[in-house]
């Protein structure tokens, strides 16, 4: 099997070319074939020669992430299934508003972090995502909100399959392709990436000084409560979690956003929200109070929209910036938590 050259790094290209007497520019030009214009074949780079695209070709192949299924929600939500080069299939999903584009997208074949609210969870993880199959993503939902919305992206959020940090090295790659100027050129501070919480690798992203927004799947601060729900907060606990953000904090300056699903009976009282402000109070931040949705074989149901209201507007009127983020896409298991491949 020939290797993808969406691996490859422009150094080798340059090797590359150079060892077959080919120009060293040539690098470039494919870099940009490549990540600029999304090629996905070698036919598509036609101010190369026919000659070195047949070279291309006899070396090198290209593995886009294709779509195979898409399903569209009455609220205008579309879900994306992408077929990968090995057969497995991720979901992305286009999430459009007045005046935001929102694609949400997947880091890897299944998740092993096993939330007992989460469809995903329920699946076994088979690997992570290469860069290009996270780019591809971009670049299909993109197309997808021009032509349905006339309308391109204007933001990206990690919030699929997945849990991106611990698929570290190939979503910064693909960030690195989707924000360079050499790439689609997206601004970082448009793009958020969510875990679970890995406390060490929210430490690496201190240390890497990225620039895109993180987010944090709190959901309950309490550890009892967070390890009923999220199995990782036996090894990564509030307390260590917190340093972690602060380190993360003091390195980038970044704020920090806390996704809070809400559930009926479990972490929805005022009690809860006390424990949550405490914990917040640590970071310049922000709460998404999300809705829970449907998971099938799942006990939690919804807190009622009274009860949700007041978890909000407790949060507010002691100092910390709440919203109630509303979910798109139930209808066609799009919403958040929801992903799993049931086609």
């Amino acid at each position: 099997m020939k290797q993808d050259i969406r691996k490859v790094s422009i150094g080798d290209l340059e090797t590359f070319f150079l060892s077959n007497d080919e120009k060293k520019f040539r690098s470039k030009q494919v870099f940009e074939w490549l990540w600029k214009k999304s090629s996905t074949s070698f036919e598509q780079m036609s101010n190369l020669s026919l000659e070195t695209r047949d070279l291309l070709n006899k070396n090198y192949q290209i593995s886009p992430a294709i779509i195979n299924q898409i399903q569209t929600s009455s609220d205008g939500a579309i879900k994306s299934g992408f077929k990968l080069y090995d057969g497995n299939v991720v979901e992305g999903v286009l999430i459009p508003s007045r005046k935001r584009m929102t694609a949400c997208v997947s880091s890897q074949v299944g998740c092993s972090l096993s939330c007992t609210f989460c469809a995903t969870g329920f699946m076994d993880r088979k690997r992570n995502l290469d860069a290009g199959e996270i780019y591809d993503q971009v670049v299909e939902i993109n197309r997808q909100a021009k032509k349905s919305f006339s309308l391109p992206l204007t933001n990206i959020v990690f919030m699929g399959m997945g849990e991106p940090l611990l698929n570290y090295s190939n979503v910064l790659q693909s960030i690195e392709y989707i924000t360079s100027p050499q790439g689609l050129g997206m601004s970082p501070q448009r793009i958020t990436v969510s875990t679970a919480g890995v406390a060490k690798m929210i430490q690496r992203l201190g240390d890497d000084k990225v620039r895109f927004k993180l987010a944090l799947s709190l959901h309950a601060a309490d550890d009892e409560k967070r390890d009923k729900i999220m199995p990782i907060n036996e090894t990564n606990s509030l307390e260590t979690l917190k340093k972690a953000l602060r380190y993360y904090f003091d390195k980038t300056k970044n704020h920090i956003t806390f996704e809070y699903i809400i559930f009926k009976g479990f972490n929805d009282q005022i009690e809860d929200a006390k424990k949550l402000i405490k914990f917040v109070r640590s970071f310049p931040s922000m709460v998404n109070i999300i809705e829970y949705n449907p998971v099938e074989g799942v006990e939690f149901s919804r807190a009622e929209s009274s009860v949700t209201d007041r978890f909000r507007d407790f949060l507010e009127k002691n100092g910390v910036n709440a919203r109630i983020r509303r979910s798109r896409g139930k209808d066609i298991d799009a919403a958040c938590g929801q992903l799993a491949n049931k086609s």
